[in-house]
């Protein structure tokens, strides 16, 4: 078994059902346990229409036993089955899925790349992860969850919209 991290993401319709739907879609199968998730939190929209809805965002960590592409497929599933579609790049979507970490391993695929490559930049992830893996390491960067959000200007004003959920 392996850790894994996975940052959940939704801004179409009720975006709090649809984090919910998918945290159990993935976490009720046999190869996915659940460890921990963090709090709830509500960010702006990064790229696409200005009038891009606000996205309520979440981190899951979870204990698998798919490899990292098998767990890619199964992200990209999950998202299929709460009617994700990609009309264009930074479109709002019902869910969003990605793989930020898979244990300590990194990989540069043309459709796989762990640890997620802007993971760093994004408020909207590092707030759930200092949350619950503050002493993570970025093989890559090799800093913890608690260096790279001291580096990212906007993390410590991300407040929780909802501790459980």
């Amino acid at each position: 078994m392996n850790s894994a991290y996975l940052g959940l993401g939704s801004n179409l319709g009720n975006r709090l059902a649809f984090l919910r739907g998918a945290r159990d879609a993935l976490t009720n199968r046999p190869e996915l346990e659940l460890i921990q998730a963090s709090s709830v939190y509500e960010t702006e929209a990064i790229g696409g229409p200005p009038d891009n809805p606000l996205f309520l965002n979440a981190v899951l960590q979870v204990q698998t036993s798919l490899t990292p592409r098998q767990l890619l497929e199964t992200c990209l599933a999950t998202e299929n089955e709460f009617g994700r579609s990609r009309p264009v790049r930074w479109a709002p979507r019902t869910i969003d899925i990605d793989i930020l970490f898979y244990a300590d391993q990194i990989i540069s695929e043309e459709d796989l790349t762990i640890p997620h490559p802007r993971l760093q930049e994004r408020t909207f992830v590092l707030a759930p992860l200092i949350e619950i893996a503050p002493d993570l390491r970025h093989p890559l960067l090799e800093q913890s969850i608690t260096e790279l959000a001291a580096g990212s200007s906007g993390v410590a004003e991300l407040v929780p919209l909802r501790a459980s959920w």
